[in-house]
């Protein structure tokens, strides 16, 4: 998602978010309310460079396609996709072909053209990006530039380097511990993710898809608005906001759990 939508409305809702869920975690340990997830209170060690990534068996390949319908019906309010989110701390890897196929479901579900579309409004009013101009041609090229981020970024970092790289492109919610561990954990794994063999490491596929994202921008993005400078700004700039997101996704249960329960 765009950086500019990002500051003006998703920031300060993560944050909010966030607080609200803390007090329904802090009286949560030690209930059934909240999922079991993981089991340890901090991430594995990185694999070693022998390792290599773990057959994937017939079974492992039904029951990882039966993790990704049901994660295609998680939606945050009902509204924004959350497809790439794991309950389960054990769930199988996924196949090249199911990558490819989390990163198309989530790369056009209508909630993202409506974000694009709402980012380019924001950026038209502001007139960032100024050498594209205004008027209804100034608007769609900021759109298509907005989608175009977020398209290569999920296609980069959620399709083609986790299947080179045999990583696993989703987010595993902790769900259980300190509110600050889980904070902790959120943001790491935007820099430490889950193998396809299920042993944790460094998440090369994020932090890679995010700067040749950026460097695919300098294609589409007004001569004002290019060069190395941005292109570093614009990944570092995505990545702090995937913590960000991550965040939301982490706590969002928490958050529904307690909304719910005060409107029953």
């Amino acid at each position: 998602m765009h950086s500019f939508f990002l500051r003006r409305w998703f920031v300060p809702a993560v944050i909010f978010l966030v607080l609200e869920a803390c007090p329904v975690e802090a009286h949560a340990q030690g209930t059934s309310q909240t999922e079991t997830v993981a089991t340890a209170a901090s991430l594995p060690d990185a694999p070693g460079a022998q390792q290599t990534q773990t057959p994937v068996s017939k079974s492992q390949q039904d029951e990882a396609a039966e993790e990704l319908k049901r994660e295609e019906k998680q939606r945050i309010l009902g509204v924004v996709p959350n497809f790439n989110t794991v309950n389960s701390g054990d769930a199988a890897a996924l196949t090249p072909k199911q990558k490819l196929h989390l990163f198309w479901k989530s790369s056009t579900d209508p909630f993202v053209f409506v974000a694009a579309a709402a980012d380019a409004g924001i950026s038209q009013a502001e007139d960032d990006f100024p050498g594209y101009g205004q008027g209804a041609e100034g608007y769609f090229k900021r759109f298509g530039a907005s989608y175009a981020d977020t398209f290569d970024g999920n296609l980069w970092g959620n399709a083609i380097l986790p299947i080179v790289l045999h990583e696993d492109p989703r987010y595993f919610r902790k769900g259980t511990g300190p509110v600050m561990g889980r904070i902790l954990y959120a943001a790491k794994t935007n820099v430490w993710s889950r193998r396809d063999n299920g042993t944790w490491g460094p998440n090369y596929a994020n932090i890679a898809g995010n700067f040749i994202a950026g460097g695919i921008s300098n294609l589409y993005y007004p001569s004002s608005d290019r060069g190395p400078g941005l292109t570093v700004q614009r990944a570092l700039t995505v990545t702090a906001e995937g913590a960000l997101g991550s965040l939301l996704v982490e706590f969002w249960p928490d958050v529904s759990h307690k909304l719910f329960k005060k409107k029953n």
